[in-house]
């Protein structure tokens, strides 16, 4: 697989080989060596699949403090625009974010590192799967409005359908401000 820096330190976007031939294809989703030597050295311990129609919007969800979770995102099938926020204290990126388009026939994936908030806009209806460093804690749980004005993100969805919580989280100021700079 191939596994491709971002301008995002500690986020990458991954590429595997995909063998196909007759009777299908096979590929390896995730290769621990690999991942280890590109310094991604995450312990996973829970696997999500979700599925959502076309012109839905999930996010920008995280948790804090030990409940903090990586992901490691793809697409079984469908499209989504995947977005990931960097929030950690301190960072010379705190505030940018990473999207990339990832697709069922690329079978492409995004490795995002704790402390970021994450999302994802579904362009084709996507059966969505992620694995996460920590299991989900609801009282961990936080998020960023996924339309704030200083992201300024392209979500390529119009009228978008959203969870009432995903409508509720503070911008990314409000968030500043709670967190005392940052996760």
């Amino acid at each position: 697989m191939e596994i491709k820096k971002t301008a995002i330190q500690d986020v990458f976007e991954i590429y595997p080989k995909i063998f196909e031939d007759a009777r299908g294809y096979f590929l390896e989703s995730y290769r621990e060596d690999l991942f280890k030597k590109h310094g991604m050295n995450t312990h996973w311990v829970q696997d999500n699949q979700s599925y959502s129609q076309a012109g839905i919007v999930r996010g920008l969800h995280f948790q804090t403090g030990m409940h903090a979770q990586a992901k490691l995102v793809r697409v079984i099938s469908g499209k989504v625009l995947d977005v990931c926020v960097d929030l950690r204290k301190g960072s010379a990126t705190f505030g940018e974010y990473h999207s990339v388009i990832l697709d069922e026939a690329l079978q492409n994936m995004l490795y995002v590192p704790t402390g970021f908030a994450h999302g994802f806009a579904v362009i084709e209806d996507a059966v969505f799967t992620y694995k996460c460093s920590s299991v989900y804690h609801k009282e961990s749980e936080g998020g960023i409005i996924w339309n704030d004005k200083q992201l300024s993100i392209d979500w390529g969805v119009d009228n978008p359908l959203l969870s009432e919580k995903d409508q509720s989280w503070p911008d990314l100021k409000k968030f500043e401000e709670l967190s005392r700079g940052g996760l």
